[in-house]
């Protein structure tokens, strides 16, 4: 009974945080490939903030959820319905690439600095709800935690792709050799602990330290420190 409630709380306070942070990384990932001459995700109505198109029944919604009652919370992971990019209609492929992978995590960091704004905001206003409160966190969490995550440097993640876009042609090609077992390597490094604590966790402390950083002026403002 214990643990059902607190599935119940943890989707209210994170569900439209997480909506809104795979939607608005995987339409950015194809609207930044429309712009640079891709229109495969443009064509197919992923360059879009509705969040159904993105959603992945096993990887959205069941492998978080078995996760989450096989592990007691500690350990959650989940992933959307990848936008479908043709790199080799891009103008300047190798180039281009790097745009189009960076898209993503960065309207996610984008999202996490809004989500941050508007706990201060609210508290400012006097409307500092806790569930409010707590979802303008999860938000901060929720998208800090993508925005590093996707940028591990191994493909298929983006920061991957981004690698193979900087790297010469030779150790660039060598790298994409990887990305059909990419996944496999990147959730076994995750399961013994590398993924967590040589990137995840000491890259979310830089990127929290950045995000207080510039929110610093509404914190004085409303005489709160962000948790």
């Amino acid at each position: 009974m214990g643990d059902a409630s607190n599935l119940i709380q943890a989707i209210a306070v994170y569900a439209l945080p997480v909506l809104f942070a795979i939607t608005v990384h995987e339409a950015a990932h194809g609207y930044v490939a429309h712009r640079f001459g891709d229109d495969t995700a443009w064509a197919l109505g992923r360059v879009t903030l509705n969040p159904l198109p993105h959603v992945d029944p096993l990887g959205t919604i069941l492998i978080p959820l078995v996760l989450y009652f096989a592990t007691g919370g500690a350990f959650l992971f989940g992933y959307a319905k990848p936008v479908p990019v043709n790199f080799g209609r891009l103008r300047n492929p190798k180039r281009d690439m790097v745009w189009v992978a960076l898209a993503g995590p960065a309207v996610n960091l984008l999202q996490a600095l809004l989500w941050g704004v508007l706990f201060y905001l609210l508290r400012g206003a006097g409307l500092a709800d806790p569930f409010l409160m707590k979802m303008c966190s999860g938000g901060v969490l929720v998208n800090v935690v993508m925005f590093v995550f996707n940028l591990f440097p191994l493909p298929p993640l983006d920061g991957g792709r981004i690698l193979v876009g900087l790297l010469p042609y030779r150790q660039a090609a060598a790298v994409s050799r990887i990305e059909p077992w990419g996944f496999f390597i990147v959730m076994a490094l995750v399961m013994v602990g590398v993924v967590n604590s040589l990137w995840l966790l000491p890259l979310m402390h830089l990127t929290y330290a950045l995000l207080n950083l510039l929110l610093s002026p509404l914190a004085a403002l409303t005489a709160s420190a962000f948790p």
